[in-house]
């Protein structure tokens, strides 16, 4: 088994290297200094030699704000293009391909229900737009691939929303959070350990959702975060808090289908606080 993670130095691909480091699990990690995902060339020739049976796709373009205008055409470059050649790459070595997608995928106008893996994306955003653009990329060129969906993603490595809350409370004795934008946190680990246990146990290849149990507004979410602190938290509707890119206002998705593979997911508050312990740790 030949393991390659495109993204290694990433907030994912970060937590996926040291999940395998853990479980003596061999793999060879790139990022743009090792390989440039929208080089079609570079991309075939470094599969031509590594011969990859597994590949976790982790490179992203993840700046939302930025994709809809100053990042819109290197958004599009990384995500489509790039996504394109790596999934053609991957079907020539015959690898088995896992692609981590996005929440934005779908227009946030579902009331009733979760978000099924079956459900019909409408993107509201240039960067929802790209990533199902390379959903429709890897199903089009790859027979063996994993699509999974994740949400509202924090962990120990990297910038997210976790630390961002931390850093404002150093300073801010009040802070204001949006209240109503609801969804599903996703700690990296957790995510992390779900794609080594798919690639482990061969579990059917499609499109999964995959995210922490139960749901909350980003107020909520902060609100736990800080609860420890003395910081005031405010909450406010997303129009007291304009962004360029449209955010999806319900983007809660159906766990069930990872659920049945017999992978146990925690909860976003026993995630949390797992991520918390092993920072202080």
């Amino acid at each position: 088994m030949s393991i390659l993670i495109t993204g290694s130095n990433g907030q994912l691909g970060t937590e996926l290297r040291h999940l395998l480091d853990e479980k003596g699990i061999a793999y060879v990690g790139t990022d743009v200094k090792e390989l440039d995902i929208t080089n079609k060339n570079q991309v075939n020739d470094y599969f031509s030699k590594l011969q990859p049976t597994i590949v976790f796709h982790c490179a992203a373009y993840t700046a939302v704000d930025k994709a809809e205008d100053e990042g819109k055409e290197l958004d599009e470059k990384i995500n489509v293009l790039g996504t394109q050649n790596i999934a053609e790459a991957a079907e020539k070595s015959k690898a088995i391909l896992f692609y981590i997608s996005t929440d934005y995928v779908f227009d946030g106008t579902k009331k009733n229900g979760l978000y099924a893996p079956e459900d019909q994306p409408n993107p509201q955003n240039e960067y929802g737009r790209t990533k199902y653009a390379g959903e429709l990329a890897v199903q089009k060129a790859s027979s063996k691939f994993y699509i999974i969906r994740t949400s509202w993603v924090f962990g120990k490595y990297g910038h997210n929303f976790v630390f961002t809350m931390q850093n404002l409370a150093k300073n801010h004795p009040v802070i204001t959070v949006v209240d109503d934008q609801f969804g599903r946190p996703t700690w990296t680990r957790n995510l992390a350990e779900f794609m080594v246990y798919a690639m482990e146990k061969r579990i059917e290849y499609g499109v999964y959702h995959f995210s922490n149990e139960n749901s909350c507004s980003w107020y909520e979410f902060a609100d736990e975060i800080l609860k420890n602190t003395e910081v005031s938290l405010q909450p406010v509707d997303s129009s007291g808090y304009p962004q360029k890119a449209k955010r999806p206002q319900y983007s809660v998705m159906d766990l069930s289908k990872v659920k049945a593979t017999g992978f146990k997911i925690l909860t976003w508050q026993e995630a949390l606080q797992k991520m918390l312990d092993s920072i202080e740790k």
